[in-house]
C-alpha cells in the first residue's frame, strides 16, 4: 500500500470542515491522513474534536503577535508534525505572503461560492441578490491573493426562490463537506502519480 500523504489542518472554529476531511481520510483508499489540527484560538471547538479523534493538536493565540511572527510559529508546528500539505478549515486569519509561498502548491482552501464570483464574505446573500440560479462551493489552492488560487473543483447548488442566505448556506456547507475531501484526495493522488 502506498504511503499516505501527511495533511495538517488549520482551523479557528467548530471544526466541521476538518471533521469532513478526517472522516474521509479513514475510508478505504484515501491517499492522505491528518497528522495535526492547528489553531490560532486555543479554545476552538475543532481542537476538541481532533483530540477526541486522536489527532495531535497545536494552538497559539495570535493576540499580541505580528502576523509574520504568528505565521512562523504555525509554520514550525506544521513542519514539526511532518506535514506534506495543509488544508485551511475555517482558519480566520489572512496569511502572510511568506507563509503562503512556503506551502505553494500544497495548501488548500474551500470557499462558499463558485469562484471567481463572490470572493470574500456574505457570498450567499450576494448570490441571491444578484439573481443567480446557483450558488455553490469551490476548492482551490491558496495563493497570496484572497480566494484567487487555481480552482481544483466546484459544486453548484441551486438557489431556491424565497430561501434565506442561512438556508442556502446550510446546503452549500453540505456540498463543501463532500467536495473538499474528494478534491484534496484527487489532487494528492495526481501529484503522487505525476511525481
Amino acid at each position: 500500500m502506498a504511503k499516505k500523504a501527511r495533511l495538517a489542518v488549520m482551523l479557528s472554529g467548530q471544526g466541521t470542515t476538518m471533521a469532513a476531511l478526517l472522516y474521509a481520510s479513514r475510508l478505504p483508499g484515501c491517499p492522505y491522513e491528518i497528522v495535526l489540527a492547528a489553531s490560532n484560538l486555543p479554545d476552538a471547538r475543532g481542537l476538541r474534536i481532533a483530540e477526541a479523534e486522536g489527532v495531535p493538536t497545536f494552538a497559539r493565540s495570535h493576540r499580541g503577535m505580528a502576523r509574520e511572527d504568528h505565521d512562523a510559529v504555525m509554520d514550525a508546528a506544521l513542519r514539526e508534525a511532518g506535514a506534506d500539505h495543509v488544508a485551511l478549515c475555517g482558519y480566520m486569519r489572512i496569511l502572510s505572503p511568506g507563509f503562503v509561498a512556503k506551502w505553494e502548491g500544497r495548501m488548500f482552501n474551500t470557499h462558499p461560492s463558485l469562484l471567481p464570483k463572490y470572493k470574500g464574505l456574505d457570498t450567499h446573500q450576494r448570490a441571491i441578490d444578484a439573481g443567480e440560479s446557483h450558488a455553490g462551493c469551490s476548492v482551490h489552492l491558496v495563493t497570496a491573493g484572497l480566494d484567487e488560487g487555481p480552482i481544483l473543483a466546484q459544486f453548484p447548488v441551486p438557489i431556491i426562490a424565497g430561501e434565506s442566505a442561512q438556508m442556502l448556506g446550510d446546503r452549500v456547507r453540505l456540498a463543501e463537506y463532500q467536495l473538499y475531501p474528494r478534491a484534496v484526495a484527487d489532487y494528492i493522488t495526481h501529484r503522487s502519480s505525476a511525481g
